[in-house]
C-alpha cells in the first residue's frame, strides 16, 4: 500500500503532523455526528436546554434588585421563571413523545381556544405599560393569550395548507383562508396594543408560505402592504410615534424616549470580550427598564461580554438550522410547514428582540425566546419545539433500517 501522504511543521516547530488519514477521519466523525438519525433530535434538545439555562441564569442576574424592591428577596422573580421552565420542560417532554398527527388533529381546537382567548383578554385583561394584554390567573400569575396564539397559528395553518397541498397552485387555496385568519389573530392582538406580538404573527404566516412554495411576488406585496400599516398604526397612536422617532436618534431624547436603547447600548458597550462578571452588572441597578424581560441581552453583554452574546446568537441559528433542515428533509407536509412555522417564529422573535436592542430595529416590547422572564413567552416556545422533537424522532426512527415510523 502507498503510504499515507503527511505534511509537518518546519523544523524547530511544535506542531504534531497532520496526515491525509487524520483529516478524512476528522470529515468522517463529522459526516457521522450529523447524518445520525436522530442528530436534529438532539441539537434541537441541546440548543433549547443551554438557551434556557443560561436565560434562568441571566433571569435571576438581571432581576435580583428589582425582586428585592418588590418582594424584599432578590430570588423571587427568579423562583417563579424556575417553576415556569420547570412546566415548560415537562410539557416539553410530553410533547416530544407524542405522534405527530396528534398535534395535526388538533389544530382547529387551538386555533379556536386562541382567538376566544384573545376576545377575552379585550374584555377583561389587564392593562401593563399601556398594553391590555394581560388575563389574570390566581395569586401573582398572569399569561398573555398573544402567545398561544403564535403556537395555535403555527399547528393551525400548517395543517390547513397540508390537507390543500396538491391545490396550492391556486391562489384561492393558497391564500384562503389562511390570510384572513392571520389578519384576525393581528387585529385581536393590535387591538391590545401589541405592535411586536401581531409582527411575529404576520411573519409565521409568511414562513409558512414560503415553505409551502408561495411565488416571491406575493410576498413583495404582503411587505409593502406591511410597510403601509406600520406608518398608519405610528401615526395613529403618538406613544408609537415617539418610540420611532426615539430610534432613529436616541441621543436626541436620552433622557426619555431614547433612555432604554441608550443605557442597553451602554451596557453592551462596557461588557467587553469576557464581561464584568456574572452579576456585577451596573445597568441593572435601576439605570435599564425592563433588564430582566425585553432587554435582558445588554445584561448578558454586559456581564458574560461578546463572547456570551455571541453564544446566544450561536444557540438560536443552532435553533433556527435544525428546524429548518427538518423542514427540508422530511416527507411529511404537515411536517415541513409546522417546523417551517416553529423556525420561524423563534427566528423572527429572536431578530425583533435583538434587533432593538442593538438599535437596528424599532423597540417592539417582545423578549428573548426561552431567555428572558415570563412565562406566557416561556411555555409556548418549550411546547413548539417539543412537537419539532417529536417529529425529529419519528423522522429518526424511519431512518433506522427496519425499524417503523411512529403514527
Amino acid at each position: 500500500m502507498t503510504a499515507p501522504v503527511e505534511w509537518r511543521e518546519q523544523p524547530g516547530s511544535l506542531g504534531p503532523a497532520v496526515t491525509v488519514e487524520d483529516g478524512r477521519a476528522a470529515d468522517s466523525l463529522r459526516a457521522r455526528l450529523l447524518d445520525h438519525p436522530l442528530s436534529l433530535y438532539y441539537l434541537l434538545a441541546g440548543a433549547t436546554l443551554l438557551l434556557l439555562a443560561l436565560g434562568l441564569v441571566m433571569v435571576w442576574s438581571a432581576s435580583a434588585i428589582e425582586s428585592i424592591k418588590i418582594f424584599g428577596s432578590p430570588y423571587e422573580l427568579a423562583g417563579r421563571q424556575l417553576l415556569f421552565a420547570g412546566i415548560g420542560v415537562v410539557g416539553m417532554l410530553v410533547a416530544s413523545r407524542l405522534p405527530p398527527t396528534w398535534f395535526a388533529r388538533t389544530a382547529w381546537l387551538a386555533l379556536i381556544i386562541a382567538v376566544v382567548l384573545l376576545v377575552l383578554v379585550l374584555l377583561v385583561g389587564r392593562s401593563v405599560a399601556g398594553q391590555r394584554n394581560w388575563i389574570e390567573l390566581f395569586g401573582p400569575f398572569r399569561f398573555q393569550p398573544s402567545e398561544v396564539a403564535k403556537l395555535a397559528l403555527v399547528v393551525w395553518s400548517a395543517n390547513l395548507l397540508a390537507r390543500k397541498d396538491m391545490l396550492l397552485d391556486r391562489w384561492s387555496h393558497l391564500l384562503l383562508p389562511l390570510l384572513p385568519v392571520t389578519g384576525l389573530l393581528m387585529v385581536l392582538v393590535l387591538a391590545e396594543g401589541d405592535f411586536g406580538n401581531a409582527l411575529v404573527l404576520g411573519l409565521i404566516a409568511a414562513g409558512v408560505l414560503f415553505v409551502a412554495g408561495a411565488p416571491l411576488r406575493l410576498f413583495a406585496g404582503l411587505a409593502a402592504l406591511a410597510g403601509l400599516g406600520v406608518v398608519a398604526l405610528s401615526l395613529a397612536a403618538p406613544y408609537r410615534l415617539e418610540r420611532f422617532s426615539a430610534w432613529l436618534d436616541p441621543a436626541a431624547d436620552r433622557l426619555d424616549g431614547g433612555w432604554q436603547l441608550m443605557q442597553g447600548t451602554y451596557a453592551l458597550g462596557t461588557g467587553g470580550w469576557w464581561g464584568v462578571g456574572l452579576g456585577a452588572s451596573r445597568e441593572k441597578w435601576g439605570s435599564l427598564p425592563e433588564a430582566h424581560t425585553d432587554f435582558i441581552l445588554p445584561v448578558i453583554g454586559e456581564e458574560l461580554g461578546l463572547v456570551g452574546t455571541l453564544l446566544v446568537l450561536a444557540l438560536f441559528a443552532v435553533l433556527g438550522i435544525a428546524a429548518f433542515r427538518l423542514a427540508r428533509g422530511s416527507a411529511d407536509r404537515f411536517t415541513q410547514l409546522a417546523a417551517a412555522g416553529v423556525g420561524s417564529w423563534i427566528l423572527a422573535q429572536a431578530v425583533v428582540n435583538i434587533g432593538g436592542v442593538l438599535g437596528l430595529l424599532p423597540i417592539t416590547g417582545v423578549p428573548l425566546p426561552l431567555v428572558s422572564y415570563g412565562g406566557s413567552s416561556l411555555i409556548p416556545v418549550l411546547l413548539a419545539l417539543g412537537m419539532l422533537m417529536a417529529f425529529a424522532r419519528r423522522a429518526g426512527r424511519a431512518a433506522r433500517p427496519g425499524a417503523p415510523a411512529e403514527r
